[in-house]
């Protein structure tokens, strides 16, 4: 998998195609990456102790690697591997630079 907790990204299809956000968790062994308020689930929760009030959570879920991309100067490419100085860097196919 070549995206990484941190990267910014940009959401290439389903229904929230074309929103931007950051990776806040990426589990390489689903293929699958969970980003900041994309993909929203809202989850009915019961209350748990007598007194209080069920509540609605939203939670953002796992998307496939596959439906985003990695935006470089606001632009979204595909990423290639490179040996640079002995280090395996990615780097942008369309330009060249190391990310």
């Amino acid at each position: 998998m070549k995206i990484k907790k941190g990267d910014k990204v940009i959401v290439i299809s389903g229904k929230d195609k074309g929103k931007t956000g950051k990776i806040a968790r990426a589990i390489p062994t689903e293929s699958k990456v969970v980003i900041e308020g994309i993909n929203i689930l809202k989850k009915h929760r019961k209350a748990r102790r007598s007194g209080e009030k069920g509540q609605i959570v939203e939670v953002s879920m796992p998307m496939h690697v596959s439906n985003v991309a990695i935006v470089v100067d606001g632009k979204p490419t595909r990423i290639g591997s490179k040996m640079i100085g002995g280090k395996k860097v990615r780097v942008d196919s369309k330009t060249g630079k190391a990310i």
